[in-house]
Order: C-alpha cells, then sequence, then structure tokens
C-alpha cells in the first residue's frame, strides 16, 4: 500500500491536539474556535487529498471525491473531531484522519468507482459541552430535536446561541440531513476503548453491533433524622439502601453480558450527624441487544424495589436516555473483515462495542459498520490513551482494503 503512511496520521493526531481550550490537557467541545480550527485542518488536509470539501449546517466537515460518474451516493469514512475533559489523542479524532488518508491512497481509483467516497469529521460525538450526544452525527441522520435549542451550557450559553456565534444559522440545521439515497454505508475506523484484541493479541477487530444504552437517574427516599437520637429499628437511612442497590446492581451485572455502571451519587441533606434522607444516583446499562439490556434493567428494577421494601424506603425512577443498539450491515461488515483478513490475520475478531460511536446515529440513515484499533490497556477518555504507529499502519491497510473490497462486491 502505498500513499500517507502511519507516521502522517499520527503527525496529524498530534497537530490536532494543539487546538485545546486549555494548556495543560486537551479539550475540545461544540462550537468552539477549537472545534473550528478542528475543522479547517481536517479541511485542508481533505483538499491536499483531492477532494471537494465543506462544513454542514451542523458544523460537520465533510470531503467528497467522485465516483465514476458525478453525483453517485456515498460511502461515507469517518468518525468525530470533538473530544471530552482531558482526553487522549486517538478517540475519534484517528479514525477521521485515517478516512482522509485513505481516501488520499484510493484517489485515483475511485474516479472508476460506483459511488462516490465522502469523509466526514463529526462535529459532537461526546456530548461535552452541552450534555447531549451525538448532535453532529443525528443533525446528519436527520433526528435533530427541536427542544435541544434551549440546552445551556455551563456558561449559560444556550446551544441557539451557540450556533450563531459559531456562524451557523439555526433555522437551516435540517439541511445537514443526508437521506437514505444519498448514502451507500458508512464505515468508521476507532480505537477499540477496551482491553479485549490487546488481550488477543491482534492489532485490529471487527464490531458486530454497537450497545444498546439506557440511562437512568434513581431516588432512594427514607426520612433524615437525628444520628445521635434515632435507633436503628426506627432508622429509615436511604444511603444504606442505596448502598445495598448499587451493590446489587453489580452482582447482577457481573453475571450476564451486560454493563451496568453507577457513575454519580448525591446524598441529602449531607451533614455528618444527620440519617441520610434521600440518595439520588445514576445508573448507565449497556448490552449488545436491547433484550439483553431491558431484561437486565427489569432484574435490577426489582431487586431495588425488594431492598426498599425491606427497609421501609421508597423508591423512583427517571429514564434521561435510551438508545437502541445498532447492530453493523453484513455487507460492510464482511467488507471489514476482508480488509482484516489482507493484512495477514486470517482469524479476525468480532466483538460488540461497549462504547457509543456515531454510527449509532447515522446508522438511522445508512448501513454502519466498524474497524476496531487495538489500544494500550483498554485506556481511553485519559491522556494515557496510546496506539502504536505499526497498528495504525495495519488499520490504515485494512481500511484501505476494506473500501477497495466494498466497491469490488457492490451492486
Amino acid at each position: 500500500m502505498t500513499g500517507t503512511t502511519a507516521t502522517d496520521v499520527m503527525a496529524r493526531c498530534d497537530e490536532l491536539d494543539r487546538h485545546s481550550a486549555h494548556p495543560r490537557y486537551l479539550e475540545r467541545v461544540y462550537l468552539s474556535k477549537e472545534h473550528a480550527a478542528a475543522n479547517l485542518l481536517a479541511e485542508r488536509w481533505m483538499t491536499e487529498a483531492g477532494m471537494r470539501t465543506w462544513q454542514d449546517a451542523a458544523g460537520n466537515q465533510y470531503g467528497r471525491l467522485e465516483g465514476r460518474e458525478p453525483g453517485l451516493p456515498a460511502l461515507l469514512l469517518g468518525s468525530h473531531l470533538d473530544t471530552v475533559p482531558d482526553a487522549g489523542s486517538y478517540d475519534g479524532m484517528l479514525g477521521v484522519v485515517i478516512a482522509i488518508a485513505t481516501a488520499a491512497r484510493l484517489r485515483d481509483k475511485v474516479a472508476k468507482f460506483p459511488f462516490a467516497l465522502e469523509v466526514v469529521g463529526f462535529s459532537d460525538e461526546e456530548g461535552t459541552r452541552f450534555g447531549t450526544a451525538l448532535l453532529g452525527s443525528r443533525a446528519a441522520a436527520g433526528t435533530w430535536e427541536e427542544d435541544w435549542w434551549d440546552l445551556r451550557d455551563r456558561d449559560g450559553v444556550t446551544l441557539y446561541k451557540a450556533f450563531q456565534n459559531f456562524g451557523l444559522d439555526p433555522r437551516r440545521v435540517a439541511d445537514a440531513k443526508r437521506t437514505p439515497h444519498e448514502l451507500v454505508g458508512y464505515l468508521e475506523a476507532h480505537i477499540e476503548q477496551g482491553p479485549f484484541l490487546e488481550a488477543a493479541g491482534k492489532p485490529l477487530g471487527y464490531v458486530t453491533t454497537i450497545a444498546g444504552a439506557r440511562r437512568f437517574m434513581l431516588s432512594v427516599v427514607g426520612e433524615a433524622r437525628h444520628a445521635g437520637g434515632t435507633p436503628y429499628p426506627r432508622r429509615k437511612d436511604a444511603l444504606v439502601g442505596a448502598s445495598e442497590a448499587i451493590v446489587a446492581i453489580e452482582t447482577l451485572a457481573k453475571v450476564t453480558d451486560c454493563i451496568a455502571t453507577v457513575g454519580r451519587l448525591e446524598v441529602q441533606p449531607g451533614a455528618i450527624n444527620v440519617i441520610p434522607g434521600r440518595v439520588d444516583f445514576s445508573l448507565d446499562l449497556r448490552a449488545e441487544t436491547d433484550a439483553e439490556r431491558d431484561a437486565m434493567w427489569d432484574e435490577i428494577r426489582i431487586e431495588i424495589q425488594t431492598i426498599c421494601a425491606r427497609r421501609r424506603l421508597q423508591f423512583y425512577v427517571n429514564e434521561a436516555h435510551s438508545a437502541t443498539a445498532m447492530p453493523c450491515a453484513p455487507r460492510l461488515q464482511d467488507a471489514v473483515i476482508a480488509g482484516i483478513e489482507s493484512t495477514g490475520d486470517q482469524h479476525p475478531m468480532g466483538m460488540w462495542s461497549r462504547a457509543g460511536h456515531d454510527g449509532m446515529a447515522i446508522g438511522k440513515a445508512c448501513d454502519i459498520a466498524m474497524l476496531f484499533i487495538r489500544c494500550l490497556d483498554g485506556i481511553s477518555h485519559h491522556p494515557d490513551e496510546s496506539v502504536t504507529a505499526a497498528d495504525v499502519g495495519t488499520a490504515l491497510d485494512a481500511f484501505e482494503s476494506t473500501v477497495l473490497s466494498f466497491a469490488a462486491a457492490y451492486v
């Protein structure tokens, strides 16, 4: 394989790192000046690859190479350019840079393809600024929700105002929508964000499905009373009940393939000498299929209700988020497998993605598939996020072969 190398890809990831809102760590959020700078960088690299470029009505950055005739539907390659706070250098960005490098390598071949080739740098996969993830790819999928305009960042700036400050017209966000007749599929290369490839000694793997997730805010309510004056038989300690519930959540999930995480806990009134009267805690629930995830929630809910009834506590549930699992399309998945096989691995490893990705959103508009790349110790969303140049080179070769395999089989 010739053209853009792994060294070039790694250098471009380093260059993107310079565009951060903080001097000591990486943070690049939606509709910020750092977002604009990242888009300009991606646009420059796309132009150098011979692509026609544009920024869409939601701030996503695109490039396009025409197929054997102008105006054909496109195979879309990409990932996201935004980050979490105190981020690593490769989550999302590596996928965008690999996509651009793949387009550069295929520049002279695309003119014979039965489809066009496009690259996208999605603008807001993480949801760091406004608390709602996948805004860029959901705009592209045509699933934008009007009530998002009132979302505010930590400085009180609404999403509507941030659009205007960025130079976008909120009234035209629907123009970002991609329709099924415009796209033949979406392919994304992404670090695994888990330890399974490393444990198997493999640089690459293919994704079978992206996890379906549900997020809840759960409340256990008891009675706040004097810590010294209230004997144990009279206590309705919400924290003890919530603690038992949290242990039960882990116990139930560990014997299944589901993942259940409590990441936030708030105790009221929060005084040293007062029995806790209320505890609010989060639950993030993921599984390979929606059926497995929902069955796990039913078990968890029943167990917490039982705990609360025994302790004379009340239990309340507020579901804050629900996303259906997104299976990868067989014909695109087959192309990814063929791409991995072309690098010498004759037994590619398949896995479901425990993390969410833009494919969950854009999958509403077209078929999707994903290539996973090994990362050190599975670390992600952290500055220690790390990949090797050798693995990136293998991924670049595999991704190029994936596109060629799909083109050869495309009808």
